[in-house]
């Protein structure tokens, strides 16, 4: 009797143990986007393009990446990553940008890039693809990409689906970037005009302290040096008095 309850407890343990690891198995991978600190609207930042090596006897040879036309950035920079190639793609603007004070009718639409040995992301690894992207807009909270991530046997992964809010994840969601608030400019001026009014304010009263202190100090040195006469004369008149 006592061997059939251990067995099962032991036959619950095992199927919950299973339970356990069927819902801890992670999600496949995707191509994801997140900046290396904040991307505030309004401001510049680095973004990286993670993107995963799936397959198991292919590998990644090319990345391309379109960007938002209802949020276009005029500004893309992408740092060298070696053994790919890298080309970025502008388009005219039906409405023109303005920038550091200056008009731009130009923006990227999509940027690429390409194995140059061959080799690309082996099976079991991912690769990072940096890009300087400015001026983020203010008027939204996100900006979604849409990749396509090409194998060496030419299978093509798009990752373009836009989630949805109260939906499950797609099956190959596209990349998004979340924006953070715009940082406040006047907010750094009154600071600097605070800490400066509070180092002024403590240095007034520093020197005020140090001048009563420098008094303080005289007087009762004024009063040592009478103390110390009156001692001496003391002591004279002491002395004669014994003397007589």
């Amino acid at each position: 009797m006592q061997a059939s309850r251990i067995a099962s407890r032991v036959a619950a343990t095992a199927v919950a143990g299973t339970a356990v690891l069927a819902l801890s198995v992670p999600a496949f991978a995707h191509v994801t986007v997140q900046p290396e600190g904040t991307a505030a609207k309004g401001g510049y930042a680095v973004v990286d393009f993670k993107v995963p090596n799936e397959r198991d006897k292919a590998t990644t040879t090319k990345v391309e990446v379109a960007f938002p036309a209802d949020h276009p950035l005029a500004s893309v920079m992408p740092e060298p990553v070696p053994g790919w190639n890298v080309q970025v793609t502008k388009a005219k603007l039906d409405k023109p940008l303005t920038m550091h004070g200056e008009k731009t009718d130009e923006a990227v639409t999509k940027v690429t890039w390409t194995a140059a040995d061959g080799k690309g992301i082996q099976p079991g690894y991912f690769q990072k693809f940096p890009l300087s992207v400015g001026a983020l807009p203010e008027n939204t909270d996100q900006l979604v990409f849409k990749a396509l991530q090409t194998y060496s046997d030419k299978e093509v992964v798009r990752w373009i689906e836009v989630s949805q809010a109260g939906q499950d994840e797609p099956e190959n969601p596209a990349p998004v970037l979340q924006l953070s608030a715009a940082a406040d400019g006047h907010g750094g001026s009154a600071n600097a005009k605070d800490t400066s009014d509070r180092t002024g304010n403590a240095a007034a009263a520093t020197d005020s302290g140090s001048h009563d202190t420098d008094t303080t100090a005289r007087v009762l040195g004024v009063v040592g040096i009478v103390v110390g006469v009156a001692g001496v004369a003391y002591g004279v008149l002491a002395g004669r008095r014994r003397t007589a």
